[in-house]
């Protein structure tokens, strides 16, 4: 069986593909280039996949900056910085970069379409993270039905399933589900700003940080500033 996983280097899509090779699927990791704010995180993604059983690795190449509309596109949006976790989920943040995941996901059915995998993996949560629209249950179930309705497969009864194995869980039972699976956090990158050392203070930063704290573990990666 095969698998296409949506694969950004950080910590949630890292997880999702070590639970992808610990299912058994024979898996094709496909990230993306979009002219984002930083190329670190596609660093951290080549190394995850190099990590682990990927047949292959691609990366998709295209440019969001010319709509912009986020602060990941558009450096000229200034990145929140030392937010409280309760605070992220009131409100759709400035790094919501518009439709994104329904972008990353045709991406991604076109190419399991093309390979007959089974399965779209992705690492949406919509327990910590819930101010993202397209990281919750409902927008998952209606992108599963495009995934039936348009595609030759599914109108001949054979769907590519989306599997989100995060969508319920805390950033902490991601973390330790992680550790069961082996994932090697010091591989990872979250963090909005990039660079050489993660900033500490974006809201990635901190929500990745509260969770390995309450843990009681310490996240492997370095920061400028640690909470």
């Amino acid at each position: 069986m095969k698998a296409v996983i949506l694969l950004s280097g950080g910590l949630d899509s890292s997880t999702v593909l070590y639970q992808a090779v610990a299912d058994g699927y024979k898996c094709y990791a496909i990230s993306f280039d979009y002219q984002q704010r930083h190329q670190r995180e596609l660093k951290a993604a080549i190394a995850i996949a190099q990590s682990t059983q990927v047949l292959v690795h691609k990366v998709v190449n295209f440019d969001l900056r010319s709509w912009g509309g986020s602060a990941l596109t558009d450096t000229s949006i200034e990145l929140p910085s030392d937010r409280a976790v309760s605070e992220m989920s009131q409100n759709v943040p400035v790094t919501y970069v518009p439709a994104r995941n329904t972008i990353f996901l045709s991406f991604a059915l076109a190419y399991a379409e093309t390979i007959a995998a089974q399965r779209v993996y992705i690492g949406v949560n919509a327990l910590d993270y819930s101010g993202y629209p397209d990281c919750r249950p409902d927008y998952i179930q209606a992108m599963q039905e495009v995934f039936r309705l348009g595609t030759k497969l599914g109108r001949e009864g054979q769907p590519i399933t989306i599997e989100t194995p995060l969508i319920n869980l805390k950033k902490t039972e991601i973390i330790q589900l992680g550790n069961q699976l082996g994932v090697p956090w010091e591989k990872t990158w979250s963090c909005y700003a990039g660079g050489a050392i993660a900033c500490g203070v974006c809201d990635a930063c901190r929500l990745r940080l509260a969770a390995f704290a309450e843990l009681g573990l310490e996240d492997p990666i370095p920061y400028r500033t640690r909470m």
